[in-house]
């Protein structure tokens, strides 16, 4: 049934080619003439001013150029002629293609009117509709062609490279010159071509009963509850039937466009036929401007105008034409786009919910389809090239919901394509069969060359069954051979069966045709009724119709369309022109990826101001806010005055939620509106297709969330580097998590893997550098707590106070911007290590002990400045006058205690930091944590000591204390060694005996007084046990020596200097002698290697219990 391939085998093969290829020469323009009209894209030789005085002779001259004669004016193309000949070969031979277009045109032409076809698009349709679209195809190419201007240039050129080369013109050139002059006005010159071709207008005239009835207004079409299929219930199931069953959805752009160039050409036909002149009048007051070619246009009234002006008697006509023009406004469009919306919206939500429809139903949906293609295309040809009187008329912001529910339906149609299939083939067999064997029956006159074609007809509908399956069933629709001649046959003048005698012998095979078509050829229905690749040479348009939809909220639901019409575009494209396909088909993956990409930011933008309302809303339950609320309750229970008269009372959280009224819309309503419309559009579909090319829109959006996540992340720890402030851990949680429940109720809108998301962001902030170089909270609360606090405790502004577990500000003359105990009480801590993680505080952890290993290296150098005499100390111990002298040889004494304070510090924050860690992770892994506890804790002490460090490393990951620090042994190991291990080994010792001989200078600083309240020195000496007792462990554990040993022989030093403390007599110097004395009992304590009974041995307990007693009793004192 396919015969529309075939029906016209009366005519020689040659015109059959052209009547059915008409689109061919569009294709030949597509390439080599669109880049005469591209500045960049020109030939060279029309741009090079060096030859611009030659074509310009050349085209003055044409189409006779004399070229013996005029020597000195092509001069300069004698140098070129060859390379001439070469790059304009194409385009040349390209306007021959046109000439022979047309000549085989007008012989087809001529065919037609001698054999006397009957034209009648509710008869033959298809037949009438390919002369029709043979017409306005010719009359378009002759007026693109009469466009270009640098035909005579390119034709000229070419001719006289020929000329030059081979001593002759080319033989298609006189003619094709010929015809560029003839066609200077084409329209003028085809008036007078088609005097004699009478059929142009009997074929138009029989749209009389189709063209009126497609351009209804849009209160007609509501009233008539057109494309409703719930209108009347009772006959939902009744198949569409209509006896012009190809009128109902033909483009009435494509009749438009019959109508105004066919009365253009056959103008006569107005005069004489009241029909013609209807048709005619109804064409102009519907559009002004008629599309010829993708974004080229036609201005229907001033074209027309200008041409019958000139022809005596048409000042009637003249008049129509301007009284059209004023009526032709676009209300009537704006009201079809209106209707079709809400008909368009019922359809398919109706063959949504009962998809069964869509088989007595499909004429609707391709009526339906075809309707609003035509409103969308008129509006975009239109609003680009119409000087607008109404400007409402021509912008239409709801167009992205139109184009949508076109959309739905073709998806509908491609999703139940086999129910389709299944219906029409027993509708064929049963129904379409039967009615056709009795029109042939009933036929009075019937030879047998007829009789045989249309028995034919009704046995291979007869033959088909749903069992068949569909490769079957449509190749013996298509293999068909007889049946494709039927139209032809009966269509000519002296047939003996001929079909304007039987019409309805005519309508029922255009029945059975379209019924064919839901078969096999639903996807070709889909592009010849709701294709609208135009777009993509209207891109401009495009993008504006594509920002009004994101703008406005209530159709941003409806976004999704856009990246669907991308991919229409590739079916603008022909096998006869392959170098368009890159072009239009990188055009239809940049406009796909940027409209995506423009979703997803909008949806990113949307969901970020609800998480930073979401992080208002949580910033204001914050401890810190409650102190003003708390400070009003107190003062008004003891009736005491607050604040202001007059001050408004604070509003408490949650008081947002309560409203009085439904009415009322908050800022977060809005927001949470826009994003679930958003949403919705890029959830419609998972992914998409253009041009062999997938897209996801859902990873559009997954990956604007990470990018938008991380910044956030980083942006909300408000650090700034002039002033080194930066948020509180603890805020900064409490707002990542707000952000992160916001982000969770995205997968409520959009089916995406949140979590992904969640795990790529915050694995990535507990790295030092993002996937895209960029500092991460891990780099930022490092530097600051190593650069800021850390630093300002060096400086004696802030102490570390362990009965508090926190570093305190002390009061100095300098204040400090921030209070350091809001950064490292345990709290904060615990929250630093939720945000930064194990990976985070392992960064951590490695940058402080980054920090000792330079401070050990320092004490390294002082300790080999001093070596002679610590070598002499170590072995004198117990001789206290040389131990005294000796002492005073010692250089950089109180550098090498302020070095070890320093680590101590540093050591005792990170303790802070890996018990928040532990504790943290208890939370998170218990079981796991009490795992590796317990597998620390069951070390064998004959186990190999790189098996022990394997599990320290393990256990320090997890928070747990080690008796050995691995990073710090880590950090230590990798230092430059440019001597022997013994001689470093023994500056290890050394250094040890360096600390214990100096620890007596202590008692002489005012600032090294113990106070119990801190259960420390404000100096932060106390730190000095958990730097002697980490630093031994971790060298001697480097050098293989034994810890125990080594600090025994650090405890007998101590004890022994401290001990001559007792003895002296300056009170200066001894000072705070017992709050020095228990810094020995801090080192035992924080020792796994030292117990009590050694340090009894070494140092009388009784002075530790006085020197408590003193430090104790100095301190009520002192607070009296």
């Amino acid at each position: 049934f396919s015969y529309c391939r075939h029906n016209l085998r009366c005519f020689s093969s040659s015109v059959l080619t052209h009547i059915f290829c008409f689109d061919f020469p569009h294709l030949f323009f597509s390439s080599p003439f669109q880049a005469c009209g591209d500045p960049k894209a020109k030939p060279s030789y029309l741009v090079d001013k060096n030859l611009e005085s030659a074509v310009k002779f050349i085209v003055r001259k044409f189409p006779a150029v004399e070229t013996r004669n005029n020597n000195q004016q092509l001069a300069q193309l004698q140098k070129e002629k060859s390379e001439i000949l070469k790059n304009l070969a194409l385009y040349y031979f390209t306007f021959v293609d046109v000439m022979e277009f047309k000549d085989h045109v007008c012989e087809l032409l001529n065919t037609i009117d001698a054999c006397q076809v009957f034209f009648d698009i509710t008869v033959n349709f298809d037949l009438t509709k390919n002369y029709l679209d043979l017409v306005v195809t010719y009359t378009t190419l002759m007026i693109i062609l009469s466009r270009i201007e640098e035909r005579k240039a390119i034709i000229g050129l070419y001719n006289y490279a020929h000329e030059m080369t081979h001593g002759a013109s080319d033989r298609e050139y006189p003619r094709l010159g010929q015809m560029i002059v003839d066609y200077e006005n084409p329209l003028k010159k085809m008036m007078e071509e088609f005097v004699p071709h009478g059929k142009v207008g009997n074929a138009l005239i029989s749209l009389q009963m189709v063209y009126p009835r497609r351009n209804l207004s849009a209160d007609q079409w509501r009233n008539a509850q057109l494309l409703s299929l719930i209108s009347a219930p009772s006959t939902m199931l009744n198949p569409a039937q209509s006896d012009t069953m190809p009128c109902e959805y033909l483009s009435l752009d494509t009749m438009e466009k019959w109508i105004v160039f066919g009365f253009i050409l056959c103008h006569a036909v107005l005069n004489s036929d009241a029909a013609a002149l209807s048709l005619w009048k109804l064409a102009l007051q519907s559009s002004t401007c008629l599309c010829l070619f993708r974004d080229e246009v036609f201005h229907i009234h001033k074209a027309a105008e200008d041409l019958f002006v000139n022809i005596r008697g048409y000042n009637k006509r003249i008049n129509d034409i301007r009284e059209c023009k004023e009526q032709a406004l676009g209300s009537m469009h704006r009201e079809r786009r209106k209707f079709l919306r809400s008909a368009l919206k019922e359809l398919a939500t109706v063959l949504a919910d009962q998809p069964g429809l869509l088989g007595p139903k499909a004429l609707f949906v391709f009526m339906a389809l075809s309707f609003a293609r035509d409103e969308i295309i008129w509006l975009l040809r239109h609003a680009d090239n119409i000087q607008k009187k109404s400007t409402d008329d021509f912008i239409d912001k709801h167009i992205a919901e139109l184009i949508f529910y076109m959309e739905e339906l073709r998806a509908h149609v491609r999703k139940y394509g086999p129910v389709m299939q299944r219906y029409y083939v027993q509708y064929l067999s049963g129904f379409d069969a039967v009615v056709l064997n009795e029109l042939v029956q009933n036929l009075s006159v019937c030879p047998e060359d007829e009789s045989i074609i249309m028995s034919s007809f009704v046995n291979t509908m007869t033959s088909l069954s749903v069992k068949q399956g569909n490769p079957s069933f449509s190749k013996i629709l298509r293999n068909s051979s007889s049946d494709n001649m039927a139209k032809a046959y009966t269509s000519v003048s002296k047939a003996s069966l001929g079909i304007a005698d039987h019409k309805e012998l005519g309508k029922m095979m255009n029945t059975i045709i379209f019924h064919t078509k839901m078969v096999d050829s639903l996807v070709e229905m889909l592009v010849e009724t709701s294709d609208l690749s135009i777009f993509c040479f209207y891109s401009r348009a495009f993008e504006k119709m594509f920002q009004q939809c994101l703008e406005l909220p209530s159709q941003s639901r409806h976004s999704i369309c856009f990246p669907l019409l991308c991919t229409h575009f590739m079916s603008c494209t022909h096998e006869l022109c392959p170098e368009e396909r890159h072009h239009i088909g990188d055009r239809s993956l940049s406009l796909c990826n940027m409209f995506l990409d423009e979703m997803a930011k909008q949806a990113r933008n949307l969901i970020t101001d609800i998480c930073t309302e979401q992080c208002t809303l949580s910033d204001q339950l914050l401890p810190k806010h409650c102190a003003k609320t708390i400070s009003q309750a107190v003062n008004k229970k003891s009736k005491k005055a607050t604040g202001k008269k007059g001050e408004p009372e604070r509003e408490k959280p949650g008081v947002e939620s309560m409203r009085k009224n439904r009415l009322l819309v908050t800022n977060l309503d809005k927001l949470h509106t826009a994003l679930s419309e958003l949403c919705f559009s890029i959830n419609y579909v998972p992914n998409l297709v253009v041009w062999e090319h997938t897209f996801t829109p859902r990873e559009y959006l997954t990956s604007h969330l990470e990018i938008r996540f991380t910044k956030s992340i980083v942006g909300m720890t408000m650090y700034n580097q002039a002033t080194q402030e930066i948020a509180k851990p603890s805020e900064l949680l409490t707002s990542v998590r707000a952000y992160m429940t916001v982000l969770q109720s995205i997968e409520n809108y959009v089916t995406i893997d949140i979590t992904r998301v969640f795990n790529n962001v915050l694995l990535q902030q507990t790295q030092h550098l993002d996937s895209h170089g960029e500092p991460t909270i891990t780099s930022l609360y490092t530097n600051w707590y190593l650069e800021t606090l850390l630093r300002q405790v060096s400086n004696g502004h802030i102490a570390y106070f362990p009965a508090m577990k926190a570093f305190v500000n002390l009061p100095t003359e300098n204040e400090l911007t921030f209070n350091a105990e809001e950064y490292s009480d345990i709290s904060e801590m615990r929250s630093l290590s939720e945000l930064l993680g194990p990976y985070g505080m392992k960064f951590l952890s490695e940058s402080l002990m980054w920090h000792i290993s330079s401070q050990v290296a320092e004490l390294k150098k002082l300790v080999v400045e001093n070596m002679e005499v610590l070598t002499q100390m170590r072995t004198s111990f117990d001789k206290p006058d040389h131990m005294a002298a000796l002492f005073k040889k010692l250089t950089s004494v109180d550098s090498v205690l302020k070095r070890m304070t320093i680590i101590g510090v540093i050591l005792s924050f990170r303790s802070l930091a890996q018990e928040a860690l532990r504790d943290v992770l208890s939370c998170h892994i218990p079981f796991l944590v009490s795992s590796v506890e317990d597998f620390k804790d069951h070390i064998p002490r004959e186990t190999d000591m790189k098996v022990a460090m394997n599990v320290y490393e393990l256990s320090s990951a997890a928070g747990l204390p080690c008796e050995i620090d691995p990073a710090l042994v880590v950090a230590l190991s990798s230092q430059k060694k440019n001597i022997s291990p013994e001689e470093e080994y023994k500056i290890a010792c050394l250094l040890m005996v360096f600390v214990a001989v100096s620890l007596p200078t202590l008692a002489s600083n005012v600032m090294s007084q113990y106070s119990p309240a801190i259960e420390g020195h404000c100096n932060n000496i106390h730190c000095l046990a958990k730097a002697i007792n980490q630093i031994a462990a971790a060298l001697f554990t480097i050098h293989k020596g034994s810890i125990e040993d080594r600090l025994k022989e650090f405890l007998a030093l101590a004890s022994s200097s401290l001990l001559k403390i007792g003895q002296e007599t300056d009170k200066m110097t001894t000072r705070n002698r017992e709050s020095v004395y228990l810094l020995l009992d801090m080192i035992v304590q924080e020792s796994p290697f030292l117990t009590m009974d050694l340090l009894e041995s070494c140092f009388p307990y009784v002075l530790l219990r006085n020197a408590y007693h003193a430090v104790y009793k100095q301190s009520i004192s002192a607070n009296a």
